[in-house]
């Protein structure tokens, strides 16, 4: 696999890449037609191969897989009798494309029965309608797809340290971007829906749980430039004062989500880190502010042929254990609780008010201790020492809050401000 991250021009392919979105959108509602929900629309989706962008089976006739193929410029399918049939992608209009989309799915068996206008696009025009000619530059696509790849290698590492609910790493056709979404585990507010061109119901099903989403847009929809966005459902208060990494990332007051441009990841010394760098920082920022239970949902990154270590039938890790201890430093007004383990250091804050109360304000857990419960041992040793000196808590930090709540055998301690 080619780490290079080309060059990208969107303004230079922006006719291309309007008329590949609605191929897509064609492909992408024939599979929506022919194949059974799955939460937040995850089977509509495409993936990134090295060769294009994939469908995965479709449960239509004797089963049906289509292929945009960005290497020979052609549009594939394969059914599971292993029956082919393809055409070329060139110059042409959407109804055109329609016409050899619907001949395709035909000739190996299926049934071309689907909407045929598109989604989350300004002023659709049924695909058999527009009769626009739409130009197609292959080596600006053979780029895309290049960036495609480099994106969807680091995509796949950032999911690799999250144990809770994931998204696999997909396209979606409506909005044309490739994405990955975290969920907290919690059920968030109805969404107010009002996308343009997307039934209410489908956007409302998309945002039933809490989230943060990032992912990749080659360029419009407000922005002329491909671009990474993150962002949070609901949004938590505080986010978008959030400190991100790296620099050039920015909150994007017309679209509420943070932003970082690709010419600053692709110009960067290592765009691998760089890339990384926006995903956690983003994803952090949301967890934290939002209360969500990171001890529980991270783990240490994946690495190949490295087994993930399980702590199913293991005794309770405790504070004495090998795993290290948890250490208190207190002084007159300020304190904190700290854990090294295994040469990494995690630590919880606090602030004294007079002589009954304490402040927790922070909590920092480096991602190399994430899933071995060394937050919640360090909220569980304020917990008891605020027991045994009569005093109370405050759980100001959003992560130990969320800790709290989820003991009650804890919540004697609390207090109000």
């Amino acid at each position: 696999m080619s780490k290079t991250w080309p060059h990208l021009d969107y303004l230079g392919w922006r006719e291309t890449c309007s008329a590949l979105h609605l191929y897509l959108q064609v492909a992408g509602k024939y599979r929506l037609a022919h194949t059974p929900w799955i939460n937040h629309s995850w089977h509509a989706t495409f993936y990134v191969t090295p060769r294009g962008l994939w469908s995965s089976p479709i449960p239509d006739g004797p089963g049906i897989e289509i292929l945009f193929d960005f290497h020979d410029h052609r549009v594939r399918g394969t059914n599971g009798e292993g029956r082919e049939a393809s055409f070329a992608l060139g110059p042409t209009t959407v109804a055109a494309f329609h016409a050899d989309f619907v001949r395709l799915v035909s000739d190996l068996g299926g049934t071309a029965t689907f909407n045929r206008k598109p989604n989350e696009v300004p002023d659709p025009v049924p695909f058999d309608e527009d009769h626009r000619d739409r130009p197609y530059d292959p080596d600006a696509v053979r780029r895309f797809h290049q960036a495609l790849m480099a994106i969807d290698r680091v995509f796949t590492t950032f999911r690799t340290s999250f144990l809770g609910k994931s998204s696999p790493v997909h396209l979606f056709w409506g909005s044309f971007d490739l994405a990955i979404t975290r969920f907290s585990g919690q059920r968030a507010p109805l969404h107010p829906a009002g996308i343009p061109a997307l039934p209410d119901d489908v956007a409302q099903e998309a945002y039933d749980r809490e989230v943060s989403s990032a992912g990749f847009w080659p360029g419009g929809g407000g922005i002329d430039y491909p671009a990474f966005y993150a962002y949070a459902y609901p949004t938590p208060g505080g986010f978008r004062a959030a400190s991100v990494r790296p620099d050039a990332a920015f909150w994007h007051e017309g679209m509420s989500e943070f932003v970082l441009p690709y010419e600053a990841v692709q110009s960067a010394a290592d765009p691998d880190a760089a890339l990384m760098d926006f995903l956690v920082s983003t994803y952090e920022a949301a967890a934290d502010l939002g209360g969500w239970d990171r001890d529980l949902l991270e783990c240490v990154p994946g690495r190949p042929r490295q087994v993930r270590t399980s702590s199913a039938g293991q005794a309770p890790r405790t504070a004495s254990s090998a795993e290290g201890s948890v250490e208190r430093e207190d002084g007159p007004s300020k304190g904190r609780y700290r854990m090294v383990v295994d040469g990494h250091e995690a630590e919880m804050t606090y602030s004294r008010v007079g002589k009954g109360l304490i402040i927790i304000d922070h909590t920092e857990v480096p991602a190399a201790l994430r899933g071995r419960k060394v937050g919640e041992r360090m909220v569980r040793q304020a917990v008891e020492d605020a027991r045994s000196e009569g005093i109370g808590i405050v759980p100001l930090c959003p992560f130990a809050k969320a800790q709290i709540e989820r003991h009650p055998e804890w919540q004697d301690v609390l207090r109000q401000r």
